[in-house]
């Protein structure tokens, strides 16, 4: 099989990226034309959600990938090590859907955990299942977890979910502080005329908890398509409301290619005793992706080099074909190589990615 055949893609419409590496130097890692290295990994283990988010699916769910196209655990772990033993990932994130449906994560993070270097690992979950999971993952070696809630008020979770779960949020944290998964990020989504007075007050509760707040710019990647520029909360925005009752300050550490710009927060300090922190994550507004060091793994085993990429490079056909490691890292690296220098949001042309966000991952 040669490296540079990646493939199909899983997704009817979309397609298999570039295999043009003319001029890639000869670097093991996974770099691309533009200079940025990936060392951050995120990867999806289900697109299966417990939530139904107004923002990301419809009431009734969507039609969840079929097992067979699921890698099983032993082909995660095989990706993962290939990625932090061959590429230089240094970072993994265990994303979804939602990740703790997961049956095998405690077992794909021991088996993560024990790898040479050992990559820092947290997951991003909506934390339903933290209560019975939140000691399992962190004996099994899970660093930190980060965390959606949008709301703090009953009736508004029940609408923007489609559930009535907020305590079971709620009660999962706790959990995953009182066995050391943490920092702990909240993510939040602000939008118009439903929870976009909430900034605040989601600060005051995460400063007052522990927690560091993070509020991210609704992107276009809601299963029905119909999100829209002018319909959403920007950072300027944000800032604004967040403002009313805090006094924030340019955090001056070096952002790198975080996703979220980091405010101090005047008068506060973290659970680490360090002055506290306010993200906000603007890929629409304020985009990063000049300092983008992400690469995504999907649940059925495609490379994904943006978030907002019309592209995949299928590794599973590697798994499953008789590929070798080698094998799988070079068709990784091609994959990245082809990674254009922006996600083009505000370009005449784009495209929303035929996935919807619970189907790539965070």
């Amino acid at each position: 099989m040669s490296v540079l055949d990646l493939g199909v893609p899983a997704v009817p419409g979309s397609a298999t990226a570039t295999t043009d590496t003319s001029g890639r130097p000869d670097d093991a890692r996974l770099v691309d034309s533009w200079g940025r290295v990936a060392t951050d990994l995120r990867v999806s283990l289900t697109d299966r959600c417990n939530l139904r988010c107004t923002y990301c699916m419809p009431a009734e769910g969507l039609e969840w990938m079929p097992s067979e196209e699921a890698l099983t655990d032993e082909e995660v772990v095989r990706l993962v090590r290939v990625a932090v033993e061959r590429l230089g990932v240094q970072e993994i994130r265990f994303t979804g859907g939602e990740p703790l449906l997961r049956k095998g994560l405690e077992d794909i993070v021991a088996a993560t955990a024990a790898l040479t270097p050992r990559p820092e690992m947290s997951v991003t979950t909506n934390a339903l299942g933290l209560t019975r999971r939140a000691a399992g993952l962190a004996a099994a070696g899970l660093d930190r977890v980060n965390a959606s809630l949008d709301t703090l008020r009953r009736d508004r979770f029940a609408e923007i979910t489609r559930r009535d779960r907020l305590d079971d949020v709620l009660t999962g944290l706790r959990a995953a502080r009182e066995h050391g998964l943490d920092p702990i990020k909240i993510n939040t989504v602000l939008m118009p005329g439903l929870n976009d007075d909430e900034a605040p007050d989601l600060l005051a509760w995460a400063l007052e908890e522990g927690y560091e707040l993070r509020i991210i710019e609704q992107m276009p990647l809601d299963a029905g398509h119909s999100w829209q520029r002018d319909r959403m909360i920007t950072a300027e925005q944000i800032l604004a409301s967040l403002r009313t009752r805090f006094t924030l300050s340019d955090d001056p550490a070096e952002r790198g290619g975080a996703p979220a710009e980091r405010f101090l927060v005047d008068g506060w300090t973290g659970h680490d005793g360090t002055p506290a922190k306010v993200g906000v994550i603007a890929s629409v507004t304020r985009p990063f992706c000049g300092n983008c060091d992400r690469t995504r793994l999907t649940a059925d085993g495609q490379v994904r080099n943006c978030l907002f990429s019309q592209t995949e490079n299928d590794l599973r056909r590697f798994l499953r074909g008789g590929g070798s490691d080698e094998e799988i890292a070079d068709a990784w690296r091609v994959a990245m190589w082809g990674k254009k220098p922006g996600h083009g949001i505000d370009e005449p042309g784009f495209l929303q990615p035929d996935r919807p966000m619970s189907a790539i991952g965070g």
